[in-house]
This record gives C-alpha cells, sequence and structure tokens, in this order.
C-alpha cells in the first residue's frame, strides 16, 4: 500500500510541474501570439506573398520533428520538453535582441519554432502517462487550461504595454524568454519520464492510415488561420498588438471553458463526435472571413472576423481529440509518441506548402479566395472525421 501511496503522490506531484510548466510556457507563447505577426509588419514591413513564403523556414523544423525526435528519443519525454521549452527561449531572446536583418530573423525564427514543435507531440503523451484511460481528456484539459491561464497573463501584460507603457518588442521578447527557461525549470524537477525511453524509430502502420490523413488536413487548415487570419486584421483593418491581447484574452478566457468541455466531451462522446462538430463549425468560419466584408460595412465586417478569430482560436483544444483516438487505437503504447511526432510531421507538409500558394493567392484574387479555399479543407475534414472508429 505504501509503494501505491508513493506512486500515485508522484503522478500527482509530476502532473502539477507539468502543469506549471504549461502555465509558463503560455505565458511565452501568448507573448509571441500577440506581437510576432505586428513585429513582421512594422519592423520588416512584408506584403501579403512574402508573408506566406516565410512559413516554409518557420515549419520547417515542424516538417523534420519525426527525425529530432528519433534521434533524440533516448532522452525521454519529458527531458526533450524540457530542451524545447529552453530552445523556444532561446528564439524568442534572438528574435527581440539579435536580428538585425530578415535573414538572422529567419534562424531565430526557426529555433523558436523548433522549440515549440519539440514540446507538441510530447505534451498529449506526458499528460496521458500521468492519467488513467478513463481521464485522458479531462486531465489534457486540464494542462491547457493552465497554459490558456499563463497566456491571459500575457495578453494583460502586452496590453498594457503596449497601450500605456511605450513597450518596444524587444522588451516583450525577452520576457517571454524569462518564462519559457522558468517553464524549462519546472519541467525539470519532474521525476517521471513518462513513457520509457524508446529505441530509434518510425512508426508507420496500416492501423493508424486515417489518424495521419486527419493530421495533413488539420494542417491545413490551421495554417491557413494561423498565417493569415492575423494578416487579413492587420492589413485590412488595422488591429495592433494591444487590440491583439484583447482578442487573446478573450479567446483565452473563452477557451478555459471550452478546453475542459472538449475534454469531457471527448470522455463521455468520444473523438468521432467531436472532430465532426469542429469540422461542421470551421466550415462556417471560413464562410464568414471570406464573405463578411461583401456582405457588410466595413466595421461590421471587422467585428464578425475578429469573431471568427476568436472561435477558431478557442478550438484549439480538439487537438487532444486526434491524439486521445491514436493513443486508444495504439497498437503498442510505445507507438504513441513517434505516431504523433509523425502525425506532426505529416501536418507540416501542408503548412510549409499551403501558406505559399495562399499568399500567392491573396495577391492575386484577395483574402477571400484563401478562406473560401480553406472552406473546401474544412469540409474534407468533416467528410473523414465521420469516419473515425475505435478499433479495439
Amino acid at each position: 500500500m505504501k509503494s501505491d501511496f508513493n506512486r500515485i503522490f508522484q503522478s500527482d506531484r509530476d502532473f502539477n510541474l507539468f502543469s506549471l510548466a504549461g502555465l509558463f510556457a503560455g505565458v511565452g507563447a501568448g507573448i509571441n501570439t500577440s506581437i510576432f505577426n505586428n513585429y513582421l509588419s512594422d519592423v520588416f514591413k512584408l506584403s501579403e506573398d512574402v508573408r506566406g513564403f516565410l512559413e516554409v523556414p518557420r515549419e520547417a523544423p515542424g516538417f523534420f520533428i519525426m527525425i529530432i525526435l528519433a534521434a533524440i528519443s533516448f532522452m525521454g519525454d519529458v527531458r526533450i520538453a524540457m530542451v524545447g521549452m529552453a530552445a523556444a527561449g532561446l528564439g524568442m531572446l534572438g528574435l527581440g535582441t539579435l536580428s538585425p536583418t530578415f535573414a538572422i530573423m529567419i534562424l531565430w525564427m526557426m529555433m523558436y519554432s523548433l522549440g515549440t514543435h519539440m514540446v507538441m507531440p510530447v505534451t498529449p503523451s506526458i499528460g496521458m502517462t500521468l492519467s488513467n484511460q478513463d481521464s485522458y481528456g479531462a486531465r489534457l484539459g486540464t494542462i491547457s487550461a493552465f497554459g490558456l491561464s499563463g497566456s491571459i497573463a500575457a495578453y494583460i501584460y502586452i496590453f498594457i504595454g503596449f497601450n500605456f507603457m511605450n513597450m518596444s518588442y524587444q522588451t516583450a521578447f525577452i520576457t517571454g524568454t524569462v518564462f519559457y527557461l522558468f517553464a524549462a525549470f519546472a519541467i525539470g524537477l519532474m521525476k517521471k519520464s513518462g513513457p520509457e525511453v524508446r529505441k530509434v524509430k518510425f512508426v508507420f502502420r496500416k492501423r493508424y492510415t486515417l489518424f495521419y490523413v486527419l493530421a495533413v488536413i488539420s494542417g491545413a487548415r490551421n495554417q491557413i488561420f494561423l498565417t493569415f487570419a492575423p494578416w487579413v486584421l492587420i492589413k485590412v483593418f488595422d488591429v495592433k498588438p494591444q487590440m491583439f491581447a484583447i482578442l487573446g484574452m478573450v479567446v483565452a478566457l473563452v477557451s478555459i471553458a471550452t478546453r475542459k468541455l472538449i475534454g469531457k466531451l471527448i470522455d463521455t462522446r468520444g473523438e468521432r463526435f467531436v472532430l465532426t462538430m469542429e469540422a461542421v463549425l470551421l466550415f462556417a468560419i471560413c464562410l464568414g472571413y471570406a464573405y463578411s466584408d461583401r456582405l457588410f460595412s466595413t466595421a461590421v465586417a471587422a467585428a464578425i472576423i475578429a469573431g471568427c478569430y476568436i472561435i477558431d482560436n478557442s478550438m484549439a483544444a480538439v487537438e487532444m481529440a486526434r491524439s486521445t483516438y491514436l493513443r486508444k487505437i495504439a497498437v503498442d503504447l510505445s507507438d504513441v509518441t513517434p505516431t504523433l511526432s509523425t502525425g506532426v510531421s505529416l501536418q507540416h507538409i501542408a503548412s510549409m506548402v499551403i501558406p505559399v500558394f495562399g499568399g500567392l493567392l491573396w495577391a492575386a484574387i484577395g483574402y477571400q479566395a484563401v478562406f473560401i479555399a480553406a472552406a473546401v479543407i474544412a469540409f474534407l475534414n468533416l467528410v473523414l472525421s465521420m469516419r473515425i472508429k475505435i478499433v479495439e
């Protein structure tokens, strides 16, 4: 009984430390989300097509993450997460203080991207290892809620700093660096290594085909919104960092509730229900982005598009459903992290290609065409999500 108590205590301690790391990382990520696109526009004066092409180097680390994580798999998931947090912090430091030219900025941007993509596939793996199968969704939802709480603090910081204190991009990036290092330290205090240290391997099984396809479709849809939704607000409606901070606060507040709700729905209604509902809602959001400016006045269109931005970002936690779907159909639990990393790499095939064509499409026709294309992708996502079955 004593050993069981120690095991439970250690598991809870590690879960709490991992949640605290998520809180700190949420601050760093929230700062980056609030200022990065304005930073590109104000400092480097990027056009729409160049902004699209910039996604190629920015997402390249995500494309290669399968190889990177396989090569360093001997470290174990927890140490990988710790190194990823530190790398993200170093990237933010470089963006804020060591980017005298556009080319050098790209290198630091890639460092930040590498760090966040190292953390991305191991986070659900660690979280589920610290949980029971009947609570996967709820526990991952709790971790996500801690991250969002950190983001709220970041958005408040950016709003006050840029609105009242004449804050510079440099100061904001340095603050993000500090919090990513705090996150790395918190993870370093964990004793549980998550899944056992694995041999280097790649996992491709027919059983996981639908997961892989959904990952590609998700990557395509996500990247359109990630790249062009804020760019529309900046270039068409002249939204500043402090306004993105307000939008971010709304997103985070809404998401704290929606992430817990999504976690509960995963546990009670299943992954198919959650992913299908997401696809339906995203189709409507795409149409909102595409047609609001044509159907309404500029002020009303800006409000509708801002609303679409909030709703879309509030549903980011649906990614949990893909992770829990994989865990439930996994042939071997040691497949989970390498398959998640494979999914991230496949997502980034779309993430690197789609923004290039999106930027060219915007330059040639207009931003509305980009979101009409996104609506087609959302419909395809709906069709595929309806094919999900949990095969025991």
